[in-house]
């Protein structure tokens, strides 16, 4: 018999993605969300879509996720973001992974972004594994980071083959809403770990960025959207130490 699956969505004022994200979990057993108490609707839809809508204040992304596995049903997770969706293709991977006794316990999944009129296919942005997104319960937690959330897996990790979509960006005035949220919070993270700044690390670190994503990692391949998203990493990682220099000199 197939094992049954739940879907666990952190959300947070993003309504204008919501019912691609949700549509997309149609094949699911259940989707659990979380909400950080959204003011924009997002709450609203979710409820058409599920019961099992819960709110937390936001206390890091990986407290969130670990909230969201204690109110899910099943033993087999399917972590989705809000401006992410499945595709078809890994709703038919996934199910037929879990008709049979899977060889993993846990599963990364690739992504592929969409920025600036078309799909990003280097940047470091492709495949774009982030924490594995298909897993048993039993045997994942995340760290409890504010930001950039690590995991810890007992057992075997695997990697499926299809694909789950995102636009990260519908517009760059979201980039620079996101990047002021995440640098504030990296840097907060930084500045708790006991990092130091240091001057030199607001023109190091953006060049090396920016060399990174656009030479070492083919984003001139991508052409204008690659440049530009080179740019634009670079200027968050300038603003990420801006921020922890703001921070000490808070003490």
């Amino acid at each position: 018999m197939p094992q049954k699956i739940s879907a666990v969505v952190i959300a947070y004022n993003d309504a204008p993605n919501m019912r691609r994200c949700l549509n997309s979990l149609d094949w699911v057993d259940e989707i659990v969300v979380i909400d950080s108490y959204s003011t924009d609707g997002t709450t609203e839809i979710c409820l058409e879509y599920t019961d099992k809508v819960f709110h937390y204040p936001f206390q890091g992304f990986g407290t969130l996720r670990n909230q969201a596995i204690t109110h899910a049903a099943h033993d087999w997770i399917f972590s989705l973001d809000t401006d992410e969706w499945a595709t078809r293709e890994i709703q038919v991977e996934i199910r037929a992974l879990l008709a049979q006794e899977p060889s993993a316990h846990a599963y990364l999944v690739p992504r592929r972004n969409y920025f600036l009129g078309r799909w990003i296919k280097h940047c470091g942005w492709y495949p774009d594994y982030r924490q594995p997104q298909l897993f048993h319960k039993a045997h994942m937690r995340y760290r409890e980071d504010l930001v950039h959330e690590g995991f810890d897996v007992k057992g075997q990790t695997g990697v499926l083959q299809s694909h789950v979509e995102q636009i990260p960006f519908r517009t760059l005035d979201q980039y620079f809403g996101k990047m002021d949220r995440y640098s504030t919070l990296r840097a907060e993270v930084m500045h708790g770990q006991g990092r130091r700044f240091r001057a030199h690390q607001l023109f190091s670190h953006p060049l090396f960025t920016f060399i990174k994503m656009f030479v070492f990692r083919g984003g001139i391949f991508d052409r204008k959207p690659g440049l530009i998203l080179s740019i634009l990493y670079a200027y968050y990682t300038f603003v990420k130490y801006a921020k922890l220099w703001e921070f000490q000199e808070k003490r």
